[in-house]
């Protein structure tokens, strides 16, 4: 895992600029702590930090490659191909040579090959950059599901880009503005394909090439969600299941640095955790697992609507029977409300994404793990793809003429737009933006002949998750992890187990009436039975009183400083209720509201931003 950087200007000799191309590639320092290196030849330049995972030696970045009739190819690239072993013995039978054994060096010579149809070939999660001398041309490709973040910013005569906005912000040419889009985007908690936050910036889309010359810009998509029929029986649909992650969860493993998986006691990562633990036992080494936890959280749980249970005691039953060598890692409410950790999650998402004390309890939970590993498998996306939240079965949810995540929401994380000032809230018309989103959305889902109206609203309720929702997880998850140095994999992204499952009848993939029933059956076998009976419970929150105490007397600080340009956005009056001591603070949702304000302060201090709410 790595972070990328670079600029191209067909109308500048960039070796003009080292200075500039310096500053953007030492933005992605946290991404890559191992070496840095950059590349300059006329009106390319590219920058890279490396975080060293396979061959460690070798594989350094930017990479160059020749081809036998004449140009070449450099390279700049973040992630892992898990299928590089495979492509470069096909490669070599084609007569490529190799100096490294790093995967990068494999997906460079795969691009003389075969151009940019190696996007097609990949399977893995990665972001990269190549500069085509041949064709003087810049080619940017993204992983199919969206895991590895990728940003551009087009200008007059060609485009910057980077693992992260912060990289292009380090360039002066782009502006540190954000418009109603902007900020609809960050309050209405949906993701629409492409949009970056920041005027003028646009995500690469998942399973997208972009490509820069001299002619403009052009984008080609190289997958997408398709729906096909589903003719397998449910034990043949199992078998396959377990047969895939079998194979996915080996091929994740390989790394020639410190691996662990992170634990929370839900089917997802039991399976996965149990999955890694069987897999290395046969090569005599043994799992570390970690997981969060707060202080007194498991003796004082509260059950409320998302959550029945604690994690601590699931956790400690697959530990136990998959023989990890585990860690908790216990926080308490004075590390998660300090203002500097809040400032170093900001700095990692570069916005104000106002998940408070789950944001900030990631960020430190990873920054633990990497003491002891540089890379980490995760049980994330699994709801999505199998079917695991509870708006997959909630009827008003399924009926509902809007994204299924929302119905709920406000009830169980709060209505954050009620802090905004009235004229702020009319002029962004959250509703009609996320009508427009969900309409645009529901484009790309294709019917089945003789798909019947449930089926193929449970067809629409997955598409959903796996396009919108599930990338506003993996970029937060990515973020957050990388800002330690720490690689987080996905074995449940692997786009094969994602079309199987995808394709699965609704009345498959909940033949036992429950969530993710195609999955708990794949894995019975290394489930402890606490956990095969457990029902989904979401990542966790803090019930600390501390906590809620510490935001308020940060909310008391934020009005004694009434000139804040936040109270451009913010309604004062709001504040001055939520700071009250008797004011209602003991759920998430009561909480939400003070953690989005105060993110939003403490993002406006650090970036000195221009916020157009006209």
């Amino acid at each position: 895992m790595c972070g990328i950087a670079g600029w191209v200007s067909f109308e500048r000799d960039l070796r003009n600029e080292q200075a500039t191309l310096d500053a953007m590639t030492e933005t992605m320092a946290c991404r890559g702590p191992d070496a840095r290196g950059t590349w300059v030849q006329g009106p390319a330049a590219l920058g890279h930090r490396r975080l060293a995972i396979i061959d460690l030696p070798g594989g350094r970045q930017p990479m160059a490659a020749e081809d036998p009739d004449g140009g070449t190819a450099v390279m700049v690239y973040s992630g892992e191909a898990y299928n590089f072993t495979e492509l470069r013995k096909e490669l070599a039978a084609r007569g490529h040579r190799f100096t490294t054994t790093s995967d990068t060096e494999v997906v460079l010579h795969g691009y003389l090959e075969w151009g940019e149809g190696i996007a097609e070939r990949l399977n893995g999660m990665y972001a990269f950059a190549i500069w085509d001398s041949r064709a003087e041309k810049l080619v940017m490709i993204r992983d199919r599901m969206g895991i590895k973040p990728f940003y551009y910013y087009p200008t007059d005569d060609g485009v910057m880009f980077g693992s992260e906005p912060k990289a292009i912000l380090a360039n002066p040419l782009a502006a540190r503005h954000v418009t109603l889009d902007g900020l609809r985007e960050l309050f209405a908690f949906v993701k629409t394909p492409g949009h970056a936050f920041w005027d003028g910036m646009r995500e690469v889309e998942p399973g997208t090439v972009v490509t820069v010359d001299r002619g403009g810009l052009r984008t080609h998509v190289y997958w997408s969600l398709r729906t096909e029929r589903h003719t397998d029986d449910k034990e043949t649909s199992i078998a396959r299941v377990r047969e895939l992650l079998d194979d996915i969860v080996r091929r994740q493993l390989v790394a020639d640095v410190p691996r662990c998986t992170l634990l929370s006691g839900g089917l997802d990562s039991s399976a996965m955790t149990a999955l890694a633990a069987r897999q290395l036992a046969t090569v005599g080494e043994t799992v570390r697992s970690f997981a969060v936890d707060f202080v007194g959280q498991t003796e004082h749980f509260v059950p409320d609507a998302l959550r029945a249970t604690p994690d601590t005691p699931f956790v400690h039953d697959v530990a136990a029977l998959a023989g990890t060598e585990h860690q908790d890692i216990v926080l308490d409410s004075d590390q998660l409300a300090d203002p500097e950790v809040r400032a170093r999650v900001i700095r990692a998402r570069d916005i104000p994404a106002g998940l408070g004390d789950m944001d900030s309890s990631l960020y430190l939970l990873f920054k633990a793990i990497r003491q002891h590993s540089t890379v980490a498998l995760s049980g994330e996306s699994a709801d999505e793809v199998f079917g695991g939240y509870q708006q997959f079965f909630d009827e008003e949810a399924r009926r509902a003429d809007t994204f299924p995540w929302l119905v709920h929401f406000a009830q169980q994380f709060g209505d954050d737009g009620n802090v905004l000032t009235e004229p702020l809230s009319k002029a962004l018309d959250l509703e009609g933006y996320v009508h427009d989103g969900y309409r645009e959305a529901l484009t790309g889902v294709q019917r089945l002949d003789g798909e019947s109206d449930f089926e193929f609203r449970m067809r629409v309720i997955s598409y959903l998750h796996l396009t919108r929702f599930v990338r506003i997880l993996l970029d937060r998850k990515d973020r957050a992890s990388m800002a330690v140095g720490l690689e987080v994999r996905v074995p449940f992204c692997d786009h094969r187990l994602v079309e199987y499952v995808y394709n699965t009848p609704w009345a498959l993939k909940s033949f036992d009436g429950r969530e993710k029933s195609l999955l708990r059956e794949a894995t019975v076998d290394l489930l402890p039975q606490s956990v095969y009976d457990r029902v989904k419970s979401p990542y966790p929150s803090t019930q600390d009183p501390q906590y809620a105490a510490a935001l308020r007397e940060n909310g008391r600080d934020l009005l004694a400083k009434p000139s804040h340009p936040v109270f451009d956005l913010v309604s004062k009056a709001w504040l001055e209720r939520a700071v009250k001591d008797d004011a209602p603070q003991h759920t998430q949702a009561a909480r939400h509201g003070l953690e989005r304000v105060l993110d939003l302060a403490l993002w406006m201090d650090i970036y000195s931003p221009t916020v157009d709410v006209a």
